[in-house]
């Protein structure tokens, strides 16, 4: 069930400039580029953060911002990001950067282990922003033998990146460092607008009461009225959105959805194929990306409305982990995004049937399925099992 408080932040903020940006090599262009033109300050929050080629590509950046005088802030998740060597970390601080872990399995202060910072987002000068699904690693990028896993992220500029800073700067500093908080947002430059486009930045964040990306998809879904696109990577939605996608579709709602042909976590391919046949059963258009591995995680509707962000269609992101989207409602930004998607359909995905699911899958295979699918359910309950919400 969803509860908390989701009536804060439910405003669209207008008077922002957007541009879709592909994962890969124009993703990271588009970072360092912003790294590279940072006057003031520097926040960069990534659920994983590898060093490998494109973390030192991103880490070098950051040092170069640092040694100039720009304040650089560096979070990186507690667990996915473990791996990150000492040697890494003791180079960017020397030269600067602040960083450290979003709560370090063996060090949080509270043990919700389910509780991961799994947005993924950059804030230059409190005036230019990246939000998307997109880690630092060479995965995400174009490396010369293998292609970025699909992913997306949204370019930001203007007021609507101003609440991605005090979001920052929020996460950034510790439960009581009011502060801090408010030292990191002294002396931010003011800029003017930079376009027309409305935003609303919308949060998930279950132990602070913050739902709102969920309520995001069920509105999209009670509000359609011709068609609504979905890709997501580890699509298992739970009972609220089911019940949502079953009444549109009841309604003759085109409801597509793209889900990965390719996926790095295998046990949640089988949970998801489980959901093929509910999904068939009720008419929606089901596609498998096979061109490499599917990260991303957009939705539109009607060719007026947009979310994008780090938010998967499942409920470790709508009851678990610390997600970050933004909400646009514009349609000639709607309708761009609605040709990308149907373009990526077209080129790079296969058309799911229930023929051709009974054709692939035997009985043997599909009772794996379901054993994977209420295997996931455990580990989900378990993760996101918490005593008490924060207030």
């Amino acid at each position: 069930m969803l509860r908390g408080n989701n009536k804060k932040s439910t405003a669209y903020l207008p008077y922002n400039q957007v541009k879709l940006v592909r994962g890969g090599r124009e993703y990271f262009s588009v970072l360092t580029r912003l790294i590279e033109m940072a006057q003031h300050s520097i926040h960069l929050q990534v659920y994983i953060y590898e060093d490998d080629e494109t973390g030192r590509l991103v880490g070098n950046a950051l040092m170069a911002a640092a040694k100039r005088g720009v304040s650089v802030y560096l979070l990186a998740d507690g667990y996915a990001s473990k791996e990150l060597s000492a040697g890494f970390i003791k180079a960017i601080q020397t030269a600067g950067v602040n960083f450290r872990f979003f709560e370090p399995l063996l060090k949080s202060e509270h043990f919700y282990f389910g509780r991961r910072m799994h947005h993924k987002v950059l804030v230059v000068d409190g005036h230019f922003g990246l939000v998307g699904g997109i880690n630092i690693s060479n995965r995400y990028n174009d490396m010369d033998d293998e292609p970025a896993w699909l992913d997306w992220a949204l370019y930001v500029e203007g007021p609507a990146a101003g609440v991605l800073f005090s979001i920052c700067t929020d996460v950034w500093a510790r439960p009581g460092q009011v502060s801090l908080k408010r030292s990191l947002r002294n002396n931010l430059p003011i800029f003017p607008n930079s376009g027309h486009t409305p935003l609303r930045i919308r949060r998930n964040d279950w132990v602070k009461s913050k739902n709102q990306i969920s309520r995001s998809y069920i509105d999209m879904l009670k509000k359609a009225s011709s068609n609504v696109i979905i890709m997501s990577g580890y699509f298992l939605p739970g009972t609220i959105i089911r019940h949502h996608l079953s009444r549109a579709a009841k309604r003759n709602i085109d409801i597509q959805v793209i889900v990965a042909g390719k996926s790095d976590v295998p046990l949640a391919k089988h949970a998801e194929r489980y959901m093929y046949r509910w999904m068939l059963k009720r008419n929606i258009r089901l596609y498998e990306y096979t061109k490499a591995v599917l990260h991303g995680k957009m939705a539109t509707r009607d060719k007026k409305w947009v979310t994008i962000g780090s938010y998967n269609v499942n409920d470790i992101s709508a009851y678990a982990s610390v997600e970050l989207n933004i909400d646009v409602n514009d349609a000639e930004f709607a309708t761009l995004v609605q040709g990308k998607l149907e373009a990526v359909i077209k080129n790079d995905c296969v058309l799911v049937t229930q023929e051709a699911f009974n054709k692939k899958f035997n009985l043997f295979q599909r009772f794996i399925q379901y054993c994977s699918y209420w295997l996931v359910r455990i580990i989900v309950y378990l993760f996101t099992f918490y005593f008490k919400q924060s207030r």
